[in-house]
This record gives structure tokens, C-alpha cells and sequence, in this order.
């Protein structure tokens, strides 16, 4: 059966929010991709971001959907306020010093793991948004994995070969596209 206009509308807005979530993730794998990491620990992170970018926004959207029942309209803005300070968040983060330092200890699996669920945190946030806009859960999951999976393991093979610039510019786009959907939900 063919997907109707709204449903081709609802995969397009959550893939490009699946992609600007997995802009932090791409920019964090280049960077550490920089120190060469092993293949082992390049799938071992790969799978950790993306079990923890479908983990986090699932807490977040249960959260959403309760204050979406609650404050109704108000919820619309808030979830699109809350996009804005997230696209808000990844460039402030490009602006930011310091970062070289905590993506060059990733090598254990206790490391791994609270990379990950650092990398994933802004996922919770925008949980909470397709919370309050009664999104399709399990598509908006799928898709946030798929595409932090795909996109820290792509990141940290090209910050092998390429360096730390791809990183950087990555996470700008990825800003400005959640600062984009964030201010035409509230529009």
C-alpha cells in the first residue's frame, strides 16, 4: 500500500531529524577517528551510540507524550522550542574548546558506554519533542538508530583518512537543520 502525503511528510521530517541527531555523533566519531581506532572499537561504539540514540529519545517521548496530554497546545511550542535550543546547543558545542581531549580516552567498554550515552543525551530532548507532536514512535526510532549507527561509524573511519575539519562543519548543518524544524513546528 502506498504511503499518503502525510506519511511521506512525517518519514521526511523524522529522517532529517535522524540526521541532524547524527551530525553530534558523525562529528564526535571523526574526531576520535583522528586517534585510529581499532575496527573492534569503531563497531563497539557504533553500536553503543546507536542502541543509546534509540534508548534516549524513547524515555523522552514517553515524557512528551505525558505533557502533551496535559498542556495541549502549549506542548507544540515547547517541542519546537525545544528543537531550536537543541540546533542551538550543537553550534554552541562547534564553538567550544577542549573537546580533543575527552575523544582521545574512548577505548574501554566503560568508556565506550558513557561516550555514548553523552553523545545520545541530545536524542532525549528531541524525544521529548516527537513526544509532544504524537510522532510515530517506532519509525522515529528506527531511524534515530539507523542513523547514529551509520553515522558514527562513517565518522570514524573518515576521521582516519580525512581529519577533525569534516567534523566540525558536519555538526554546524545539523544544527541549523534542527533550528529549522524547530521553528516551523512553532510557526
Amino acid at each position: 500500500m502506498p504511503l499518503t502525503t502525510v506519511e511521506w511528510g512525517q518519514l521526511f521530517t523524522l529522517s532529517m531529524i535522524a540526521l541532524a541527531m547524527g551530525t553530534d555523533a558523525f562529528s564526535f566519531g571523526v574526531g576520535m577517528g583522528t586517534k585510529r581506532p581499532a575496527v573492534g572499537t569503531i563497531s563497539k561504539l557504533s553500536a553503543s551510540v546507536g542502541f543509546f540514540h534509540v534508548l534516549m529519545p524513547l524515555i523522552g517521548m514517553a515524557i512528551g507524550q505525558l505533557l502533551g496530554k496535559v498542556m495541549k497546545d502549549v506542548a507544540v511550542m515547547v517541542g519546537g522550542g525545544m528543537l531550536c535550543f537543541l540546533g542551538l546547543s550543537m553550534l554552541w558545542h562547534v564553538i567550544r574548546e577542549g573537546e580533543e581531549d575527552e575523544r582521545s580516552r574512548i577505548s574501554s567498554w566503560g568508556s565506550i558506554l558513557l561516550f555514548s550515552l553523552s553523545v545520545s543525551l541530545d536524542s532525549l530532548s528531541a524525544g521529548l519533542s516527537l513526544g509532544l507532536f504524537d510522532a510515530d514512535i517506532w519509525l522515529a526510532l528506527l531511524l534515530f538508530g539507523l542513523f547514529s549507527f551509520a553515522m558514527t561509524g562513517i565518522g570514524l573511519v573518515l576521521g582516519r583518512f580525512m581529519g577533525g575539519w569534516i567534523g566540525t562543519y558536519g555538526e554546524v548543518i545539523g544544527g541549523m537543520i534542527l533550528i529549522y524544524l524547530g521553528c516551523k513546528f512553532m510557526i
